[in-house]
C-alpha cells in the first residue's frame, strides 16, 4: 500500500461517468485530492461510507480538496448507485483493477474462513502534485468522511 510522501500512479488509466478514460492527475486541480477506495456499490458499509462524503463533501471542498471514489464496478452501476443516494461527487470504474493494485488495495481478504482478492476500504489525500499526505486503511465507513473533513481542517 502507498505511504505518505510516496508519489500516487497519477497516470493509471480509468473510467469517469461520461466512460471516457481519464487519470488521476485529471483531478490535481484542488489543493487536494481525495481518493477513496471501496468494495462495492448499494452495499451497506459502502453505502454508509459514500453518504457519509456526500453530507460533507460541501465542507471538504471549502477546504480547498476535491472527493472522488474507486471501486471496480461498472460506470453503470456507479450512476444507479449516485442517483439512489444522491451522491455529490464522482466515482471512478476500476474494473482492471490497475488502479487499485497501483495503490497497493486489492489484497487478499478472508470470510468465514474461505479466502478471496478484494479492496481494502482505505482513502489517501494526495496534494496538487500527487503526493501522498495522508493514509487511512481499514476505515469505520460511518464516521470516515468527518475523520477526512477533520483532517483537511488542520492543515
Amino acid at each position: 500500500m502507498l505511504t505518505v510522501n510516496e508519489k500516487a500512479p497519477t497516470d493509471v488509466k480509468v473510467l469517469n461517468m461520461s466512460e471516457d478514460e481519464v487519470t488521476l492527475k485529471d483531478y490535481l486541480d484542488k489543493d487536494y485530492l481525495v481518493v477513496y477506495f471501496y468494495p462495492k456499490d448499494n452495499t451497506p458499509g459502502c453505502t454508509k461510507e459514500a453518504c457519509s462524503f456526500r453530507d460533507f463533501n460541501k465542507d471538504i471542498e471549502q477546504l480547498g480538496a476535491r472527493v472522488i471514489g474507486v471501486s471496480k464496478d461498472p460506470v453503470k452501476s456507479h450512476h444507479k448507485f449516485i442517483q439512489k443516494f444522491e451522491l455529490n461527487f464522482e466515482l471512478l470504474s476500476d474494473e482492471s483493477l490497475e488502479l487499485h493494485k497501483a495503490f497497493g488495495v486489492w489484497v487478499e481478504k478472508s470470510m468465514y474462513g474461505k479466502k478471496y482478492m478484494g479492496a481494502q476500504r482505505s482513502t489517501f489525500v494526495l496534494d496538487k502534485n500527487g503526493k501522498v499526505i495522508h493514509v487511512w486503511e481499514n476505515v469505520k465507513p460511518n464516521v470516515h468522511a468527518e475523520e477526512v473533513y477533520n483532517f483537511l481542517k488542520d492543515k
